[in-house]
């Protein structure tokens, strides 16, 4: 074959620097992996599913475990590829990467706004004066994060790294607290009555394991896939990963682990010592859980875990905004003063423009939208925007393993029931699409993300015209058509033999 499986698609653009280690992006993974949404968010979910909620999890991360894989075969199929947009390109063409490329960056944006306003409004606001401005907390969130990422990407790797760790030790208390209380039969008085810590209370209690119902079953759904946003996170630091062959594939396999341990395993826990009618949707379970073990410091404490946990997510969507606008830079879809780096090999002019955007979270603080429910809108559409993106994370699989049969023969992290996972992934996804119809919020969040790809298709249309784009278009139809012949030649051969 004359393609290579190690041939640089971007060889001629300045390089960033392989400055993660292996321990940086398995707590990389671990802090895309859990999100705010199971300290504050699950509060939420279990009163509205109940202990099914358990199942929401676990097949949520089922799925996009499979994503995982397939983004990892492709990411290590050729070590140019920096990023996901980058192989999308590759093989669907120019397109798939301007999509991809600007709605990831749309995704991290949107949910770094939020995560900015959560910050300033609830976490620091919980130690702060009531008079104390809130835009100011929202200025001193973004220079930290900024202050955080520009001197190198070790930076990023080091921050990630302790905030991944205080997520774990949260979880890992809550779960240890917790056995304490079921085995010791804790018993308590709540308004519904008197119920004793139970592994038996997941399934006796409030109607049972499915006591939210059907409909509270799937409503779980639309509640919970926004708290697995920032789990391709791996994919956007392959290029600044050392040693990826070796780090990628340890990080991703990994994943199902992770959500039995620190999703399912903190969630049993929560609502075999309080049962699941006890819940609101208000408070953080973690505050009761510790608050019912006598830890009068258990709200001081949460707050901390989740302000680490906000300023974690923001930090990967300042990370992954400014990755992803170079390397659309590098390509030409994005104006080429982002493609600059630093000395220590930062893109700090993407990192500004990222910086910049989330600036727009204090006029949503002035005027006071961060309590509406266009903030519950803003986070369906961010939650949709990076469905879309796992979606062409599948299809590139998809059209990769037709394309390149002999680089998926020779793959050493090969998918796992890669003809038949994609598509069943991409009919889940169908599914979530039809439960996000079951809430007005989440609908009219679903009802407004097209604008944001009317838009895109407007600026792609405009990039068209670039007679270098129309280069890359006529490259790519050329070289595609030369591999389907290798791909023809190769499968021939294999069938000969």
């Amino acid at each position: 074959m004359a393609s290579s499986t190690t041939e640089n698609p971007n060889a001629n653009e300045p390089e960033l620097e392989r400055a993660l280690s292996n321990r940086h992006i398995q707590l990389i993974a671990i802090g895309g992996a859990i999100g705010t949404g199971l300290f504050m968010g699950s509060g939420k979910t279990i009163s509205v599913a109940g202990p099914s909620v358990i199942l929401v999890y676990m097949i949520i991360g089922f799925m996009l475990y499979f994503v995982m894989r397939a983004m990892g075969e492709l990411l290590l199929s050729r070590t140019g590829y920096r990023n996901f947009s980058d192989f999308a390109g590759d093989i669907l063409g120019p397109w798939a990467a301007f999509f991809t490329g600007w709605t990831y960056w749309f995704c991290w944006i949107v949910t770094g706004v939020a995560d900015v306003i959560v910050i300033a409004s609830v976490y620091v606001a919980y130690w702060t004066p009531t008079t104390w401005p809130l835009w100011i907390t929202a200025i001193a969130v973004i220079v930290i994060l900024i202050v955080l990422n520009l001197p190198s990407v070790k930076g990023f790797g080091e921050t990630e790294f302790w905030f991944a760790m205080i997520k774990i030790v949260a979880i890992v208390a809550l779960i240890v607290v917790g056995l304490i209380l079921i085995f010791t039969g804790f018993t308590h008085d709540y308004e519904n009555g008197t119920a004793s810590a139970s592994f038996l209370n997941l399934f006796t209690q409030g109607g049972g394991f499915f006591g939210g119902g059907f409909m509270g079953f799937i409503m779980g759904f639309q509640i919970a896939v926004f708290a697995f946003v920032g789990i391709e996170l791996v994919g956007t630091a392959a290029a600044e990963t050392k040693n990826p062959e070796h780090n990628l594939p340890k990080a991703v396999n990994a994943i199902p682990v992770r959500i039995l341990l620190f999703y399912v395993g903190s969630l049993v826990i929560l609502m075999s010592v309080v049962p699941w009618q006890n819940f609101s949707k208000d408070e953080s379970p973690f505050v009761m859980l510790f608050s019912l073990a006598g830890l009068g410091a258990a709200a001081h404490l949460v707050n901390l875990v989740v302000l680490t946990s906000a300023m974690s997510s923001a930090n990967s969507g300042i990370y992954s905004t400014s990755r992803m606008v170079y390397g659309l830079a590098t390509e030409g879809d994005a104006p080429s003063i982002f493609a600059k780096l630093s000395i220590r090999k930062v893109p700090k002019n993407a990192l500004f423009l990222s910086g910049v955007c989330l600036l727009s979270s204090i006029v949503l603080l002035v005027f006071g939208l961060d309590k509406s429910t266009g903030f519950s809108i803003v986070t369906t559409i961010s939650s949709l925007c990076f469905m879309f993106v796992w979606t062409i994370i599948l299809v590139s699989y998809l059209v990769y393993r037709k394309l390149r049969p002999q680089a998926h023969d020779e793959s050493k992290f090969k998918m796992p029931l890669g003809t038949v996972m994609p598509y069943v992934v991409m009919a889940f996804f169908v599914f979530l699409l039809w439960a996000f119809t079951k809430d007005p919020d989440t609908l009219a969040g679903l009802i407004a993300t097209p604008i944001w790809f009317a838009l895109l298709a407007i600026g792609y249309l405009a990039l068209r015209r670039n007679p270098a784009h129309a280069k890359a278009r006529a490259d790519h139809e050329s070289r595609i058509a030369d591999e389907k012949r290798e791909a023809a030649e190769y499968l021939a051969t294999k069938a000969r033999v």
